[in-house]
């Protein structure tokens, strides 16, 4: 039998499930029918402003979804009954695009008055900024409620740092259902953005006590590290690029700079030389199409960790405040 292009599209989507657990792939279609258009035009619109933001929206999204469930909490600001998720270590001073996401949210509620969650913006937020950036991307299923309160003592302990060990990394996946596969394939979100210099540092001058740099670090990238972020205090605040190559493109370049020795972070570079992860950072290096799917399945099990749904939650009137 044959079948056109046109009748396989047509089955594919007839038979695809268009609910996801609690979550829905059409939960905004007669609610909110022009969401992703206008999220869309809101991130176009901050990226051409401001090259950093769809790297800072990544890191947003995934603090907010591994520290305490994807809810929104991140986003609260302090009040008399809760600490802000903003002030915890991994945060302070460094998450950025809550602005961005109060920007689209009043625009989605000129639209769709008390529809839209604040979470349901961030996630869909996410994937446009990935895609416009030049990732990959992936179908939603929406549906998600904003929390009522926030977690500081999650975010203090479950945000991985770039200072721990793999294996501490790992443990805090898994703890959230998130696999091997997931800790490289999220990891290849370093393929955009920047780091302070503080983050990495260490490697670059005295590493392990040894006088020398991390001798898992290319030398001639260390010299230029050294140049932009000498031993001194003053410079723990400079930024740096994760992947100087394409530093605003959304490619498989991160983990082409693995292979080559070439990854800032330790926490990163270390990918390449733990035979758990060798051969996915490897694998990815080499076949951009396959990081691309995989990255968009992480993203999908990323932001469907400890989600609200149904009648728990609320829709948040600003992202900033319990209503």
């Amino acid at each position: 039998m044959h079948f056109s292009t046109t009748s396989l599209v047509f089955c594919l989507l007839v038979f695809q499930p268009f609910v996801y657990g609690q979550l829905d792939y059409r939960f905004y279609d007669s609610t909110c029918p022009n969401l992703t258009r206008i999220v869309r035009f809101g991130l176009w619109s901050a990226m051409a402003n401001d090259t950093r933001i769809a790297a800072s929206l990544l890191r947003l999204h995934f603090h907010d979804c591994i520290s305490n469930g994807c809810d929104a909490s991140v986003l609260l600001d302090e009040t008399s009954s809760f600490q802000s998720e903003k002030d915890a270590l991994g945060n302070r001073n460094s998450l950025r695009g809550f602005e961005l996401i109060e920007t689209i949210k009043a625009n989605v509620e000129k639209v769709c008055p008390k529809t839209v969650s604040c979470i349901d913006i961030l996630t869909l937020a996410v994937r446009e900024a990935v895609f416009l950036t030049g990732g990959s991307y992936w179908p939603l299923a929406l549906g998600r409620r904003d929390s009522v309160t926030a977690n500081i003592t999650a975010a203090n302990t479950e945000i991985p740092s770039p200072f721990e060990s793999l294996d501490n990394i790992i443990a805090k996946f898994t703890a959230k259902g998130l696999n091997l596969k997931d800790v490289v394939a999220l990891s290849g979100a370093h393929t955009i953005g920047f780091v302070k210099c503080f983050a990495f540092k260490f490697r670059l001058f005295n590493f392990s006590g040894s006088g020398v740099p991390d001798p898992t670090l290319d030398a001639s990238l260390a010299t230029k590290l050294q140049n932009v972020c000498p031993n001194q205090d003053d410079s723990d605040n400079t930024l740096v690029p994760l992947d100087a190559v394409t530093t605003t493109k959304f490619d498989n370049i991160f983990f082409k700079n693995l292979v080559n020795n070439s990854g800032v972070l330790g926490s990163d570079q270390v990918l390449m030389t733990d035979n758990r992860t060798t051969a996915l950072v490897v694998n990815y290096s080499r076949y951009p199409f396959l990081f691309a799917k995989d990255f968009g399945d992480s993203m999908v099990k990323l932001s469907n960790v400890g989600v609200i749904t149904g009648q728990n939650g609320q829709v948040r009137n600003k992202c900033n405040l319990v209503n």
